[in-house]
Order: structure tokens, then sequence, then C-alpha cells
């Protein structure tokens, strides 16, 4: 026996977007910075949760108190002047790492012998350890800002030059020649071509430079740690680890960590925005 016909009225259709359609705290979870901070708080809470067990604040302090002595370094003033150090010095050697990097990967792009001193320099140099360089640098410039910039170059050197290069070779033939077509060669070949074609690989190469640069300055900080008379915060957290303030050596290792989160959030996802989807090279 057949079912009677009958029909059924629809809701209209919301035009709002999906996400606006789910309940305020789902779309709340669906925001990453969101499910970020839950991760940190629960890790902070394990820390709290480890310290009280240990009790001993010489072995491990607790979040509060270290959070009060990174409050109390920042509010004297003594944390920020220890990062500007650290960051004056950071700069300057990750730009001249960029510069060279950029001149190896031009001449190797455009000739033979280009390709042939950049696979066999970073064959050489690439899996050396930049703070096994220190002691030949301490040699060579001395003891202060010369020895860092040094040793942070060869860090940001290979892996951005290496990154650069492979991104150069993956460019397709097509704009390659395209850019001949409209006369460009030499400098202007690469920045108006092959550059915005490889900017992902760049990218990538620029993340990877600053994360090791970022590494050894702190490394070589802890090392021989003063640059023109100031230390950094590598030196910072050295010191306290010799008088025994281990909440101010934690307040230290957070400061590190905050920099590096804060250059990896800001400056090259904003880079990252702005440049390879300007430019029509993004893969989303």
């Amino acid at each position: 026996m057949s079912r009677p016909e009958y029909e059924m009225a629809l809701a209209p259709l919301d035009d709002q977007p999906l996400e606006r359609r789910l309940p305020p705290l789902s779309r709340l979870w669906r925001q990453d910075w969101v499910r970020k901070a839950v991760i940190l708080l629960i890790l902070a809470c394990l820390w709290e949760v480890l310290a009280r067990i240990q009790a001993n604040d010489l072995l491990l302090p607790g979040v509060l108190q270290t959070l009060s002595a990174l409050f109390e370094t920042a509010a004297s003033g003594e944390l920020g002047a220890r990062v500007w150090v650290s960051l004056s010095v950071l700069v300057q050697a990750y730009v001249l790492g960029i510069v060279i990097a950029f001149a190896f990967t031009s001449l190797a792009i455009s000739t033979q012998l280009g390709r042939d001193l950049l696979s066999t320099l970073t064959s050489m140099f690439n899996p050396l350890p930049a703070i096994a360089l220190l002691p030949l640098a301490l040699l060579w410039f001395g003891l202060g800002k010369g020895s860092l910039i040094f040793v942070i170059i060869h860090s940001v050197l290979w892996p951005l030059a290496l990154n650069t290069y492979s991104g150069f070779l993956s460019v397709s033939p097509t704009l390659r020649m395209a850019g001949r077509n409209y006369g460009l060669n030499g400098l202007r070949y690469v920045a108006q071509i092959l550059i915005p074609a490889a900017l992902p690989s760049i990218l990538s190469g620029l993340k990877i430079s600053w994360a090791f640069a970022w590494r050894t300055l702190i490394a070589a900080e802890l090392v021989f740690g003063s640059s023109g008379g100031d230390g950094g915060l590598g030196w910072y957290i050295f010191q306290n680890r010799n008088e025994l303030y281990t909440d101010r050596v934690f307040a230290g290792l957070i400061a590190v960590v905050v920099i590096g989160l804060l250059v990896e959030g800001l400056l090259f996802n904003t880079l990252e925005r702005i440049t390879v989807k300007r430019w029509g090279v993004s893969t989303s």
C-alpha cells in the first residue's frame, strides 16, 4: 500500500555563516588562541603542582613565584635592558646573515661556479653547530659583540641559503621564460621573478634561521655573556643561576620563550599574510 504524498514546509535558510550559527562556546573554542591558551594554562597548573610536590624553591620554583620575579625584574628595568642588548646584537647579525645568504643564492642561481660554491660550503658548514665556532670567534674578535655577530651569522646563513636556493629551483619554467621575455636578468630577474615565486620557501628559511640565531645568541651569552660591557638575556640567566636565584632563571627562560613566540606570531605570520597572499603564491 503506497503512502500518501505530503509536503513539508522547510524553515528559511539562514544567511549567516555556519560559525555564527554555532553556540557561543563552540565558536570560542574554534579560535586558535583560545585552544593554545588552554594548553598553556594546563601546563602552568602541572608546573605548580610539581613545584608544590617538590617543595624546594632552589630546584623548582612555582609559577606564581616565577611570575613575581619576572614582573619584579621587568618593573625595575633590568630585564628590559638585558633583552634590548640581546635583540640589538641579534638584529644586526640576522640582517647581515640575510644579505650574505641572498648574495650566495643569487650567484648560485646565475652561474655554475656559484652553484658549486654554495653546494660545497653548505655541505661543510651547515652541519657545524654555530656554538662550536665560539672559541675561534673569541680569538679573532675578542670578548664582545663581534664574536656574537660572527656565530649568529653562521647560524643564519646556511639554512636560509639552502631554503632560498631550493625555492628558486622550484620556480616554474613558465615564470622564468616570462621574465626572460621581458628582458629581466641579473638582480632584476632575481628580485622581480624568483623571490616573489619562491617566497614560501624563503619565509620558511627566515623562520628556521631566526630560531637558530635566537638559540645561538642565548647559548653564546650563557658561555661568555657580555657584549660591549653589558650582558644580554643569556648572561642574565647565567648570573642568576650562579647567585642561586632560580626563580629569576625561570623568569629569564620565560622571557626567551615569549620573545620567540612574539616574533613568530606577529612578525613572520604578518609578513606571510601580507606578501604571500598579495603576490598570489599562497597554497591555501
